[in-house]
């Protein structure tokens, strides 16, 4: 099956962020779903190469759409494809489709339970935590409980018959402290117990309170000195600081909920969908909406969301009774057996964010694809941002920024660079040797610059820029201003400056800079514009010091050429040898003219050099 145009479109806009896709046939089922550490990398590997897999090779013959929810990590998209595999039970998916696919935690029964990892969670009496994304998350997670609880790692059948028999010896876990020597019960059944009682805890995700427990113990003991009993503490808690770190996708404390994340421009919202059942995602999906006036509110938006999801997913609620609804905005409608909240910490607020997050891909997405579609209207957008940041009266289509350049005041220059449409015209920089200005002085060298731009574009009648932009701050705007008032240009252009520090801007007039959102556009452009003219001055500064440091006699000699020059510091290697040499023997390497020439200057040099005696008393 050819991929659609639609496709094509969705590949090329997927983002570079970890997350769950989707693959629908041309019935709307869902027949494949995938994890990836980065989506745009691993859902375009399945259509730019061949698969030497049939099974695969048959999956991307049958996929026409796509869809995916991004999260933080990869962790967090492991037990998202998890849930949802085990959802949909998707065509394609051999792995994952029953539950025996992931590891378990098990605490088994018993008077000295043990805590293994296992993959069948049959047995009767004991208690499964799981299912696991990867059996190395299982394996963390165990490895970090032994070291916090001596906990027995052998299979023996430990009850009171056999201890009070004494069938059992103890093994090299006791004696390298990992085993308090349940064999032979040395730790009796209640202080055990209240290790796997803590276990638990930790295995359904409520450490807090053990934390507390742990934190008030190790003071407890710090006061009376005990101190490496405290140590002992103090690293079982940092241990628990880690274990904390888990996934908010699968959480055993949210059970059968909605979540909604609503995002809102100037002229759309976006909503994002997520529906949790037994502690997992199961389901999700973004609304989007054009605003046709600014007058409907955020919290109309919201109600319209969960109205329509309400309607699109009639069957999800039939089957699960959702009571509990998270959202970022209340809706101003009442909706029977539904109430709402908002989080302000913890998994509900983690998951809260997440949703708002693919909200927010997909506005990015959506602005991407009309990007793709018409290219212009970036570009239209950028500027416009631009004109209402800068408060500017005009679009700036053109935009030019000045740079100065020098080292304690030698071989001052300055840069001018070009943006046309926000993108650079390299084809109109220009740089300038700083004439009327001695040592290092910005002010002066940026009047003197700007005067010269723009009295030659005024002369020649070429088009002004709408905007202007000055490398510093409040000093380099002043002297702008001041040179276009000497050219007969006051108001005609924009002058702004921003500073290399904290991006600030300035403003004519005004004291207080402006410091604009580092993620807008309008930043990014005039860092660029910054950027390239600092790149432009550089570069053009570091050759005329070049030039000059190579500067010799030879340059100042009518008739000697680089060619020249170079053919006679081959053969004598150094001015010194040349002005020893004979004309003679300067014509059989560079011809009697130019050796006449170069006799005649350099022997003038050295009279000039000469001090002549004072003549004798008569």
């Amino acid at each position: 099956m050819a991929m659609t145009d639609e496709l094509k479109l969705k590949l090329s806009l997927l983002p570079d962020e970890p997350g769950v896709y989707r693959y629908r046939n041309r019935e709307g089922t869902i027949i494949y779903v995938g994890k990836a550490k980065n989506l745009k990398r691993r859902v375009n590997s399945y259509f730019n190469r061949e698969h030497a897999s049939v099974r695969t090779t048959m999956l991307v013959r049958n996929i026409v759409d796509l869809e995916y929810t991004v999260v933080n990590t990869e962790e967090e998209a492991l037990d998202l494809e998890n849930a949802l595999i085990k959802e949909y039970q998707p065509r394609y998916n051999v792995l994952l489709k029953d539950d025996k696919s992931y590891p378990w935690i098990c605490v088994s029964g018993g008077l000295y339970p043990r805590v293994y990892i296992t993959r069948d969670a049959r047995a009767r009496g004991d208690r499964y935590y799981g299912p696991y994304p990867r059996t190395e998350v299982a394996k963390v997670l165990i490895d970090t409980i032994r070291q916090i609880y001596p906990l027995r790692t052998c299979r023996l059948v430990v009850s009171r018959e056999t201890i009070e028999a004494d069938k059992h010896r103890l093994c090299l876990q006791y004696h390298i402290h990992r085993c308090e020597g349940c064999c032979k019960g040395l730790v009796s059944p209640e202080r055990y117990g209240e290790y796997i009682s803590e276990i638990r805890q930790i295995l359904n995700g409520d450490t807090h309170q053990l934390m507390d427990l742990l934190m008030q113990q190790m003071q407890q003991l710090a006061s009376e000195l005990r101190f490496e009993e405290a140590e002992v503490l103090k690293r079982r808690y940092k241990l628990l600081e880690h274990v904390r770190r888990r996934s908010v996708i699968v959480s055993p404390t949210i059970h059968n909920i909605d979540v909604f994340g609503l995002l809102r421009d100037d002229d759309a919202a976006w909503v994002n969908y997520m529906h949790m059942r037994g502690g997992a995602v199961v389901q999700s999906y973004t609304l989007e909406y054009r605003l046709s006036t600014r007058d409907e509110t955020d919290a109309e938006i919201m109600s319209m969301a969960i109205a329509e999801v309400h309607k699109r997913f009639a069957e999800t609620y039939a089957s699960d009774r959702v009571t509990e609804v998270m959202v970022n905005v209340e809706p101003d409608v009442e909706f029977a057996g539904l109430t709402f909240t908002i989080p302000q910490r913890g998994d509900k607020k983690k998951l809260l964010d997440i949703a708002v997050k693919n909200a927010t891909q997909k506005r990015t997405d959506r602005l991407r694809m009309m990007e793709k579609l018409n290219p212009e209207q970036r570009t239209t957008r950028t500027l416009t941002t631009m004109q209402r940041d800068l408060r500017l009266a005009v679009l700036p289509r053109h935009i030019e920024c000045f740079d100065n350049s020098n080292i304690s005041g030698s071989t001052p220059v300055a840069s001018c660079v070009v943006f046309r449409n926000a993108k650079p015209a390299k084809k109109e920089y220009r740089h300038f040797n700083i004439k009327t200005v001695e040592g290092a002085d910005d002010f002066a060298s940026m009047r003197e610059v700007i005067n010269r731009r723009y009295s030659r574009l005024v002369e020649e009648g070429q088009d002004l820029p709408q905007l202007l932009i000055v490398d510093g701050g409040k000093g380099q705007v002043t002297s702008a201003l001041e040179a276009l008032d000497e050219i007969g240009l006051h108001g005609q252009i924009a002058v702004v400056g921003i500073a290399k520090r904290l991006n600030e801007v300035y403003f004519p007039g005004d004291s207080v800079p402006l410091y604009i959102d580092k993620n807008s556009e309008s930043l990014h452009v005039i860092q660029r514009l910054r950027d390239e003219a600092h790149r432009f001055a550089i570069t053009f500064h570091r050759n005329q010091r070049s030039k000059g440091q190579v500067h010799s006699a030879l340059d100042d000699i009518p008739g000697i050429g680089s060619k020249t020059r170079t053919l006679l510091l081959k053969q004598f290697k150094s001015l010194k040898r040349i002005k020893q040499a004979g004309e003679q023997e300067l014509a059989a390497v560079v011809g009697p003219v130019k050796a006449r020439a170069l006799v005649a200057a350099l022997q003038g040099e050295q009279g000039d050099q000469t001090v002549n005696p004072e003549p004798p008393n008569p």
